[in-house]
């Protein structure tokens, strides 16, 4: 199949999951942290297995990258800071680097279990 519409399709589920799963979860800085940490957890599995080229375009490229969101992490971490949360916004760019770096291990490690 064409890249791009494997690459398309898998951003079209992507964007559809993040904004179900923020509708399900209230609190905004969380859902971020969500969809950052499963995301990264789900490229890890993808880019440390043997999936082939097209199943990594349309979800590693596409649904992860439509899923996860490093623009509204940024985003959210400023505005913390902004407001005088500073505690806060640390907490918050620590959460999602680590938790996604940390994710991202684990995927690898299960995807070489399998």
């Amino acid at each position: 199949m064409n890249p791009v519409v494997l690459v398309g399709l898998g951003g079209v589920a992507g964007a559809l999951a993040r904004h179900l799963l923020g509708e399900r979860i209230d609190r905004r800085t969380y859902d971020t942290l969500a969809v950052n940490v499963v995301g990264s957890f789900l490229l890890g599995v993808l880019t440390a297995g043997s999936f082939g080229t097209e199943p990594t375009l349309a979800f590693g490229t596409g649904f992860c990258g439509a899923f996860t969101t490093f623009s509204t992490f940024a985003f959210e971490t400023a505005r913390l800071a902004e407001e005088g949360r500073t505690r806060r916004a640390a907490l918050n760019g620590a959460t999602n680097l680590l938790g996604a770096l940390l994710a991202v291990g684990i995927g690898a490690w299960v995807a070489a279990l399998l």
